[in-house]
């Protein structure tokens, strides 16, 4: 990407802009960084790292450390060219500390610093050391070690030189501020996983996640030479891929790269993630909407060249997209972001960018290899037809909906209270169960859906399979915000969907059948934190006729150990508990313990459901033989 990098003489204080100062940040941080909980924590990390990924895209960097210290600060590393340490022309004070104590003032705002940037907000440095009670930057350059040291946003120093250096790069130590946050505590899973992301989307660039706090001492490093191409390939992984590898191409127009990846495999759902300038773009944008539609396109016309299709049959854009895991990955100069969470490209002319790119390559894939074009296009009629028969049912769902008199199953016992906001449903195994949730719960605001043995595994079958299952059809009718692409979260008549199952295996079971239908029929419903797990007692102990509901095996063994010989109830299943058992130990908001389930990885979520819950029995047994030993007590 030399082409696109700005010079590294050119790179001084003269290119770094200054819009507004930095005092709102620490009053209103939820402007700058969402929130100050888990995710705005993470944030912080995430703004340092795309300021070095920026050197990256220039051809500057090509080595990222994030370390998690043992203090619990982190700090970020890079070889890039390093920050400019020269007096800033208007600012009078060195551009080090122009950069990080003035919001917005960075080389991406029209100042010749970059032409490409990955930054969303642009706030980056000033904001993490307004957040921070202490902050520590090291830049290495002109073979001079400069430092300067700041303490909730204020410089305590000068930028000065330190020491030699026969390198360059930038180095930035913080520690989030336990004033301005709710935890200052660094998860390295969620770090990781966005790290690896962009080891994926920057091709040849080395990251490194250390971590140094005591007892979790871990090092991983990401590097992948073939880029999204790596990234297609551990997607479709366990999918029973088509293609050989998958297609890849990477195009330059002007400033402008498309690079796309693509493989379609023996599965019946979609995996396909857009990206521009390494920035999630997961509400789509003009980029996916020219992808989707070239794909289309090409397809129909292979199917005419090979004679695949009966008169004016063609296939939809829906059906070209079964079973295809693709990644589209655009960078811009300017990039406009649209959308509620301001991750949808609306640049208009990358969606003519990537037409053109999938138009030269996909289309000359095809053409050169039409054994896979009539696979792919035998797969896509399959597809049509399965759609057309969901078709059918979905109208027939609806046509009877809007005849009878009420839409809702009528094995639902639903709440009093109409707003979802106060409204939980609880997915109860059994009619025994069900029967002592109804007459436990409060029916102000909680409903029960009893369901009759376990849901269909909607990993092997296709859609219109799914939707003549009675008891998923009573899930979409009863949550009422539809599935997939209809899905609709405004509609969904409960916050809290709360799946309450045996503590067994049989229970365990269909508690996964349940989160693989959420996972890829209602997404955002685990992504929005909508879906619980009910946490039931395993046991009873009872002595001196005071009773004393323990939740593991461990809590057992803890009250034996305090109290002696008592008598003790094993819950196999919830029908076991009477009404009033069932709501003070697992449904009483005041008394409840519920676990909710959350999505930090979607990529590792995808892969461990297909491999779980797939087609391959093969990738089961050798799930069950490495995770076997993690299993002490298994009650069959």
């Amino acid at each position: 990407m030399e082409d696109n990098a700005v010079s590294r003489s050119n790179y001084g204080e003269s290119q770094i802009q200054v819009l507004e100062g930095l005092d709102p940040v620490r009053k209103r941080p939820g402007m700058y960084i969402g929130s100050t909980d888990v995710r705005g924590l993470h944030h912080l990390v995430q703004e340092i790292v795309d300021n070095s990924i920026d050197e990256a895209l220039s051809g500057f960097c090509d080595t990222i450390t994030v370390q998690i210290n043992g203090d619990g600060s982190c700090t970020v590393k890079d070889n890039g060219r390093g920050i400019p340490t020269d007096i800033h022309h208007t600012e009078k004070v060195s551009a080090v500390e122009v950069v990080l104590t003035k919001l917005h003032a960075g080389g991406k705002f029209g100042g010749g610093g970059y032409k490409i940037s990955g930054g969303l907000h642009g706030v980056g440095l000033s904001v993490v050391n307004a957040l921070s009670s202490w902050l520590t930057v090291e830049v290495y350059q002109k073979g001079k070690k400069f430092r300067q040291e700041y303490k909730r946003g204020i410089p305590q120093d000068r930028l000065a030189v330190v020491g030699d250096a026969d390198f360059t790069g930038t180095w930035v130590s913080f520690m989030p501020d336990a004033e301005i946050f709710e935890t200052t505590e660094f998860n390295y899973d969620t770090i990781k996983t966005r790290l690896r992301e962009l080891a994926y989307l920057n091709k040849g660039l080395t990251i490194k996640l250390i971590d140094k706090r005591a007892e979790r001492e871990h090092e991983d490093t990401f590097y992948y030479e073939g880029g999204i191409a790596h990234f297609v390939e551990d997607l479709s992984r366990n999918k029973g891929a088509i293609f050989d590898k998958p297609v890849y191409f990477d195009v330059f127009y002007g400033d402008t790269e498309v690079e796309i990846a693509m493989q379609y495999t023996d599965t019946y759902s979609e995996t396909v993630y857009a990206f521009a300038n390494n920035i999630n773009t997961e509400e789509g944008g003009t980029h996916l909407e020219g992808f989707k539609n070239a794909l289309t396109r090409i397809i129909n016309d292979a199917g005419k060249k090979i004679n695949a299709f009966k008169g004016d049959e063609k296939v939809s854009s829906e059906d070209t997209r079964e079973g295809l895991v693709a990644v589209v990955s655009v960078k811009l100069t300017d990039p406009q972001f649209e959308g509620q969470t301001k991750t949808k490209l609306g640049n208009s002319e990358m969606r003519n960018f990537v037409v053109k790119a999938m138009n030269e390559h996909f289309g000359a894939f095809l053409e050169e290899n039409p054994a896979k074009a009539r696979e792919i296009l035998l797969k896509c009629l399959t597809a049509q037809r399965a759609r057309e028969a969901a078709r059918l049912a979905r109208e027939s769902t609806r046509r009877k909906g809007a005849l009878e008199s009420t839409t809702l199953p009528g094995k639902l016992a639903d709440c009093s209270d109409k707003n979802p906001k106060f409204c939980e449903i609880f997915l109860v195994e059994g009619d025994s169960a069900g029967g002592s949730a109804k007459s436990g719960r409060d029916r102000r605001f909680q409903a029960i859906l009893p369901l009759r043995g376990k849901i269909l595994n909607v990993e092997k079958a296709r859609l219109n399979h799914v939707l003549e299952n009675e008891e998923i059809k009573s899930m979409i009718t009863a949550f009422g915000a539809g599935i997939q692409d209809d899905f609709d979260e405004s509609k969904l008549r409960y916050d809290r969907i709360i799946c309450m199952t045996d503590a067994d295996v049989d229970g365990s079971h269909i508690r996964i059948l349940l989160l693989t239908f959420f996972f890829r029929f209602m997404r955002p419903l685990v992504e929005n934190g909508h879906v619980y797990i009910a946490q039931p007692p395993l046991y009873k102990a009872t002595k001196n006729k005071v009773d004393r509901y323990l939740y593991s095996d461990k809590e057992l063994q803890e009250y034996l150990a305090e109290v002696g010989k008592c008598d003790i109830q094993r819950y196999k299943g919830l029908g076991e508990m009477d009404p009033d058992q069932l709501w003070n130990t697992t449904m009483n908001p005041e008394t409840r313990t519920m676990l909710k389930v959350s999505m930090e990885d979607a990529v590792e979520a995808n892969d461990t459901f297909n491999r779980l819950m797939g087609g391959d029995p093969e990738l089961r047994r050798e799930f069950i033989e490495q995770n076997a030993k993690l299993v002490k007590d298994l009650d069959i």
